[in-house]
């Protein structure tokens, strides 16, 4: 992979859905009522149900995973800045995308955002990768 500092990356997007969210909540073991039921999440304040952090941050590091390759992402951060907010009967969509912004030892520095319709859900977001 030739990558060029400044080079802005293809995004990406993920559908999240109600089933998805009870999958991860499964597989994950956090069943937080927030991220299944809609009455609860709306009495604690939320617009609607909202997708575990982690599993949109996950999302994003997928989305690193297939830029560079298996076993080739060496570092990932975000801040949780905003939820996905996923309301029942549809699927929302989280678009991933970076920009390359160190080169240095076979190593890239990417920036990524993360978005859910006009929002940014993802702050500080960024990984390094191991170029091939």
């Amino acid at each position: 992979m030739t990558l060029t500092v400044g080079q802005e990356l293809a995004p990406k997007s993920y559908s999240i859905n109600r089933a998805l969210l009870k999958h991860y909540a499964d597989a994950s073991g956090d069943q937080n009522p927030i991220h299944q039921d809609e009455s609860f999440a709306k009495s604690v304040g939320l617009a609607d149900v909202i997708a575990h952090g982690m599993f949109t941050m996950a999302l994003a590091g997928k989305y690193l995973s297939e830029l560079a390759g298996s076993g080739s992402v060496k570092e990932f951060s975000a801040k949780f800045i905003k939820p996905v907010v996923v309301p029942a009967g549809v699927d929302v969509e989280l678009v991933v995308s970076g920009k390359v912004l160190e080169l240095e030892g076979g190593l890239a520095k990417i920036e990524l955002t993360a978005m859910c319709g006009q929002v940014k859900v993802l702050g500080m977001a960024k990984g390094v990768i191991k170029l091939s």
